[in-house]
């Protein structure tokens, strides 16, 4: 199926002016810039928070990557890196973070949508598989940062993050982020502050493959 298939528009126009088509996304349909952006302005939790700010999907990814470094052995080659920094890609290219509670009502269509586009930036970036171990590693990074962000970001207890949310990682005191960036731990950045970090580390792992 294409993006003109039964005369229904299917793609959506990127700030840089490329079109991605959400229906036969293919790589070459987004620059970078407009995936660090949508990442940016795409907030986790709903949109919830504590903070004057939301959660920014692109702040997320950054903490995950610097957890992931953190709990390897030994340090991570810059493919296995930049998925860590990718691995919710192609909700910037959406603009949509669903929350858990909603994704059982979304069906197989939705899941096929974000299965296509988690290919097209694969295929882009040279994204290796995850192998068992690494998901494994990488889901336990992402469990722990969101287990932090509930409690630290958005205000939940940590009983309701174990008990509500059914996060079995214990959320971190320290935020990661602080050490690299400084600022107030925990705080949600600014749009164009979260685009701009995240394409400074896109950048930075790009030059390293």
């Amino acid at each position: 199926m294409t993006a003109d298939s039964g005369g229904t528009r299917a793609w959506v126009r990127m700030p840089s002016g490329k079109r991605l088509d959400l229906l036969d996304p293919h790589p070459g349909d987004w620059e970078d810039e407009d995936l660090a952006l949508g990442l940016a302005r795409t907030y986790r939790w709903g949109g919830h928070s504590a903070w004057p700010l939301p959660l920014s999907v692109a702040q997320h990814s950054i903490t995950v990557m610097l957890l992931r470094r953190a709990a390897s052995g030994t340090p991570l080659a810059a493919p296995a890196e930049l998925r860590e920094l990718l691995h919710d890609a192609e909700e910037g290219l959406l603009g949509f973070d669903c929350i858990s509670v909603l994704k059982p009502f979304l069906g197989d269509g939705f899941r096929d949508l974000n299965a296509r586009l988690d290919k097209a930036v694969f295929l882009r970036y040279g994204l290796p598989a995850w192998t068992p171990d690494e998901h494994a590693a990488h889901k336990r990074a992402d469990r722990q940062a969101a287990a932090s962000e509930a409690v630290h970001v958005v205000g939940w207890s940590v009983d309701e993050v174990l008990h509500t949310l059914k996060i079995c990682v214990p959320p971190l005191a320290d935020d990661p982020l602080t050490a690299v960036y400084g600022g107030k731990a925990w705080e949600p950045w600014s749009p164009s502050l979260a685009c701009a970090r995240f394409l400074t580390e896109l950048n930075r792992l790009k030059a390293r493959l």
